[in-house]
């Protein structure tokens, strides 16, 4: 895999599976994107105060902090609040989505997806963000 340039966005990416974890982190690496990865919220939360990633890339269901509840809880801090989160989870179920974006995630991708759209999803948060700021 090819060096990134310390400038690039910083993804970290949260899911308990680590096949997930390393086929989006290798699909974002090869994108232009810098990964770091985390197996569960409590891990999340660490990795997310510590290295204050450009944007967040988060399933709902992980062991210990669950994902809505650690969204709540990096929006409430002043730290991470600006931090965006795209959940990516298999909750397809109606309501999930209003329920992970009324928990501060910024936007919902449903599992499985192809890598090229949550890769445009993430370039699309990003730029939004950074209208913002």
């Amino acid at each position: 895999m090819p060096e990134l340039p310390p400038m690039a966005p910083l993804v970290l990416l949260v899911d308990d599976y680590a096949d997930a974890r390393e086929m989006y982190a290798f699909y974002l690496a090869r994108r232009g994107y810098r990964v770091e990865e985390a197996a569960d919220g409590h891990e999340a939360l660490a990795k997310a105060l510590g290295l204050t990633p450009d944007i967040i890339l988060m399933d709902l269901s992980l062991p210990g902090i669950d994902g809505w509840e650690l969204a709540r809880i990096l929006k409430r801090d002043t730290r991470t609040a600006a931090i965006p989160i795209v959940a990516l989870t298999a909750h397809a179920l109606n309501g999930e989505q209003e329920r992970a974006l009324g928990a501060g995630c910024d936007a919902f991708v449903t599992k499985p997806c192809l890598p090229q759209a949550l890769a445009a999803e993430l370039e699309r948060v990003l730029q939004v963000a950074s209208v913002r700021s």
